[in-house]
Order: C-alpha cells, then sequence, then structure tokens
C-alpha cells in the first residue's frame, strides 16, 4: 500500500505522537510462547492516525523520535512510502526503537507487549521540535494524552497548544495507558489542563473517567463541552459512539463485523474524523464514516499497512449503512 500524492500537495494534518515497530503473530489464537513467525509493520496510536490520513488522500506531517537503530530507519522509510511526511522526525542518540508484540484471540482478546521501558524515544520529543509556524497554520493537529506522561514530551506538547491558540480541530485522543504514567492521578491532572487547549477530544468511557470523573456517556461529554471542547466523542463499546456538541447528539451504532485484530480500529477512526473534519461533513455522517473505518480495519490483521484509501473505505460504510439505524441524530 503507497500514497502516491504529489510533494506540493498542501499539508493539512499535524500529528504529535508515539511511533513503534509493530512485530505482530502471523499464528491466531495462541500465545507468543507458540508463534513461529511475525509481520513487521509501522506503529504507535499517533502514527497510525497520520498514515490513516495519507491513505485518505490528505498530507500529514508526523513529529516524533525514534531510535538511533535499523529499526528507526525502518520507521521513516516506511513511514515515507505511506505518504507521511518525515521532516520532524529525529533519532535519540543511544536509544533503541519501541517494540510492540501483541497476541490475537478474536473477537475481544489482543494482549499488548510494549518494549519501551523505562522510557522510549517519543518522550524525548522537546519544544525545539516543535515547528511552531506549522503547527498553528495546519487545518488540523492531533495529539495523544500519552505525549503528557513524561518530560520533554509533555512541554513539547504544552508549546504546540501554545502556537496552536485553541484554533479549530485540535484534537486531543484521550488515550489512556496505565503503563505509561506513574499513577492515574497524574494521568487526570494532565488531562485536565490539556482540555483548555484543545477542541476536540476522542476517548472511551475508561479514559473519559481519567479525564472528567465521568462514565456515563452523556454526562462524560457534557463535562467536556464544559471544559470549553466543541466536539466531544465517546466511544461506548458494544453500544456504538456518542457525538455530541453544544447544538448536535448523534450515535453511530456499532457495525456487525468478524474481528480479526481490534488494535488499529481506534487508530483508523481517527484517521477518519480528521478526513471528515476537512471535507467539512455533517456530524451524522462524519461518526458513520470515523465508526466504519474502524470495523473496517478490525476485520484485517496489522494496523498502518490495513488503513483504508478514501474509495475502500466509502465503499464499506455505504453497505454498512441502514436506513433505521446507522445514524441517529437528536437534538441535545
Amino acid at each position: 500500500m503507497t500514497n502516491t500524492q504529489s510533494p506540493s500537495a498542501v499539508l493539512d494534518v499535524v500529528v504529535l505522537g508515539r511511533v513503534c515497530i509493530d512485530l505482530y503473530p502471523e499464528q491466531t489464537g495462541v500465545g507468543l510462547d507458540q508463534v513461529t513467525t511475525f509481520s513487521k509493520s509501522i506503529g504507535g496510536s499517533a502514527t497510525n492516525v497520520a498514515v490513516a490520513a495519507a491513505q485518505l488522500g490528505h498530507r500529514p506531517l508526523l513529529i516524533t523520535r525514534t531510535g538511533d537503530d535499523p529499526f528507526g530507519a525502518y520507521a521513516r522509510a516506511e513511514l515515507s512510502r505511506l505518504g507521511v511526511g518525515t521532516d520532524g522526525i529525529t533519532a535519540v542518540p543511544g536509544m533503541q526503537s519501541v517494540l510492540t508484540f501483541c497476541e490475537i484471540f478474536p473477537p475481544d482478546d489482543f494482549p499488548l507487549y510494549i518494549y519501551r521501558q523505562p522510557t522510549a524515544p517519543d518522550m524525548y520529543v522537546r519544544p525545539t521540535d516543535i515547528p511552531q509556524d506549522t503547527v498553528a497554520a495546519a487545518p488540523i493537529f492531533w495529539a495523544t494524552a500519552t505525549g503528557l506522561s513524561r518530560e520533554p514530551s509533555r512541554e513539547a506538547h504544552n508549546l504546540a497548544w501554545k502556537a496552536r491558540a485553541r484554533r479549530a480541530n485540535t484534537i486531543l485522543d484521550l488515550d489512556y495507558r496505565p503503563m505509561f504514567w506513574d499513577n492515574e492521578n497524574h494521568a487526570h491532572e494532565a488531562v485536565a489542563a490539556a482540555l483548555e487547549h484543545v477542541t476536540v477530544t476522542v476517548g472511551n468511557l475508561d479514559e473519559c473517567r481519567v479525564a472528567v470523573g465521568e462514565t456515563d456517556p452523556d454526562r462524560a461529554a457534557q463535562a467536556l463541552l464544559d471544559r470549553g471542547v466543541e466536539l466531544a466523542i465517546v466511544k461506548m463499546g458494544p453500544r456504538g459512539v456518542l457525538a455530541r456538541t453544544r447544538d448536535e447528539r448523534v450515535i453511530a451504532p456499532p457495525i456487525a463485523i468478524d474481528v480479526v485484530n481490534g488494535l488499529g480500529a481506534g487508530d483508523a477512526f481517527g484517521g477518519a474524523l480528521c478526513h471528515s473534519l476537512l471535507a467539512k461533513l455533517p456530524l451524522a455522517e462524519t461518526l458513520h464514516l470515523a465508526n466504519a473505518a474502524g470495523a473496517l480495519v478490525a476485520t484485517r490483521r496489522e494496523c498502518s499497512t490495513a488503513m483504508p484509501s478514501l474509495a475502500d473505505l466509502t465503499a464499506f460504510a455505504d453497505t454498512a449503512r441502514t436506513t433505521d439505524t446507522a445514524l441517529t441524530p437528536s437534538a441535545s
């Protein structure tokens, strides 16, 4: 899978966050102790969002850091092949790139083993690595809460948001992973402060609990709106996805699929959300397309290389749509 857009295409998405190398088993239903072969692909939540946006026809720039090793060189080459701008990627001398293994037990068990302790190169993104004018000018800026778990990455994120000045489509993926934090309260404090700088949030119920102390979907969305967020998206698991603004409330129900690997679904959702915001689609259509992107990628084994083209996504979304339940808008 490659992206053939012209190098002169206008930069429209800037993504700041994690990068890793995914080494996923080619055998399913068995533990890593029994796996004999693996596939190699680029990974990391923020990185996958950038790839997803590229595959949908956009020109993203990724800001991150890799290890100073062959895996870091592979990351830059693979991202370039997939259409992601790599000028924002540098290596950290003396560090190794992050490796991620998983086990695949469909439909809902995908244990992750992430080799990034005690820290990782992407936590060494510095304020000097932030192209402030580029961040300020981009139609979309995407960052994840994981980037707030360590310095100097946290300072770099805050500088980027300062440059952004809460411009529209400043997106925070709430992305709470306990393994990256000293404790949950630390995460809550960092994310709560970040909410003052962003206009769109995306998170599941547990991530909303950490961010604003709410697990009821509507109360969580309202709490996020009360913090100044303009669009709050709450993933409700088997109940689908809720999106709320101050004027609209939309629910996209789950799409029935045969799950192969659910790990890249949220990142595909993110890439399709970026596409929909750039295209200025109505909220109900935005949510349906993003939901469809997540479902489609969950039917595929890998993450970054599973991200669909716009033609593939549109066809899948049209097939998944039902006249009475695919889009459920209602007044707030």
